[in-house]
């Protein structure tokens, strides 16, 4: 006769009938739940990033360069397929270094690089260009599941590098502005413990409604919401709705110098972060070379800069978001978390591209956060 819950040989046994005697298994319970925390762990993401999914294609180029093409210099800027097709034809013969890009794609990638679990969401087209983001992504172990668009191309962002290590972008969304709440995985938000939002998205209906999904389905999953403000521009077009989100679902708040003077009126960095800090739980404020400002249960947490020979500031902000993000998702402290996320930010500035050429090893990590108490 076969033990209750089991089976003999021959006989059938339900998965839940199994499931059922080995959880009550005095023998094998301890064995079973320790085997159900690790499988736990090993499908839960540390960051859920939604974004434009574009390729950026990065140059160095003069100040004449930039001039000619009639743009303002530091700045991103919107075109069109015929104009981003203009300006990549005038790069040619230029040496180019090219990645899976996009504001949201680069901060989970240096999550990545760092150790940390992500997953991504946006949308590419069934072109070349498109299997080149998918396989730069998945090479770094990210999940990503969306459907492809049926038809035009992958987005591209130029990104015009000029002695100063200024970056000028120019950026054809294509595709990326379908991305849908549609695409939005709501079982990938329940694994998660951040979701994070670039503010581009808010520019486009589709995009907007899409990113708004993903924030209400983290609040309703008792998942953190991490925004960040992404580009000057977007605080002078957006800054009404950029405060509604500041004191309604983000929980983790990004911005730069210049966005956070631009949407407090303050001008002073602390002053500004504090007032955003009035109505999100935490904030963190860069300052280029001198560092940034994290503001958490009430407390100003200077971070100091990282002094290094800047090349390119492409990806910075993205960078120190994604090693800030890693570091409190792993259990470090705020100011620890602050002091890789400047560490990491500096190590990016001193190469060409948004991409670490030199990798933090986990020994590296382990020293920094040590430094700090």
């Amino acid at each position: 006769m076969a033990r209750r819950g089991w089976a003999a040989p021959g006989e059938s046994v339900s998965i839940r009938a199994w499931f059922r005697w080995l959880t009550r298994s005095a023998r094998w319970q301890p064995f079973f739940f320790l085997w159900f925390q690790q499988k736990i762990a090993s499908m839960a993401y540390d960051v859920y990033g939604v974004g434009n999914a574009l390729v950026d294609v990065q140059a160095r180029v003069s100040d004449e360069f930039v001039q000619q093409l009639k743009l303002d210099k530091g700045i991103m800027t919107l075109v069109d397929d015929s104009a981003q097709a203009a300006v990549l034809t005038q790069l040619n013969g230029t040496p180019l270094n090219q990645c899976a890009g996009g504001s949201a794609a680069n901060t989970i990638v240096g999550l990545a690089e760092l150790g940390g679990s992500a997953a991504f969401v946006g949308k590419v087209a069934a072109d070349e260009i498109g299997d080149f983001f998918l396989n730069d992504l998945r090479s770094l172990g990210v999940h990503y599941r969306v459907p492809r668009a049926a038809a035009g191309q992958t987005g591209t962002c130029a990104v015009l590098i000029t002695p100063d290590a200024q970056r000028t972008m120019l950026t054809n969304l294509a595709v990326s502005t379908t991305l849908s709440p549609d695409d939005i995985d709501e079982a990938v938000i329940a694994q998660s413990k951040y979701v994070y939002v670039e503010g581009y998205l808010l520019t486009g209906e589709s995009t907007k409604a899409a990113a708004y999904r993903a924030m209400s389905l983290a609040k309703a999953r008792g998942v953190k919401v991490a925004f960040s403000a992404s580009d000057p521009f977007l605080i002078n077009l957006l800054r009404d709705e950029i405060w509604e989100l500041i004191t309604g679902p983000v929980d983790l708040f990004f911005c730069n110098e210049e966005e956070a003077k631009s949407l407090t009126g303050k001008s002073d960095p602390v002053q500004c972060a504090a007032m955003i800090h009035e109505h999100a739980e935490n904030v963190a404020l860069t300052l280029g070379p001198n560092g940034s400002i994290l503001m958490h249960g009430g407390e100003t947490i200077p971070i100091e800069g990282v002094a290094t020979d800047p090349i390119d500031t492409t990806g910075a902000g993205d960078m120190y978001a994604g090693a800030l993000l890693y570091g409190i998702t792993s259990g470090m402290s705020w100011r620890q978390a602050g002091h890789l996320a400047s560490h990491a930010a500096a190590r990016i500035v001193s190469q060409l591209g948004a991409r670490l050429e030199d990798k933090f090893t986990a020994d590296e990590v382990r020293e920094l956060v040590a430094q700090v108490r």
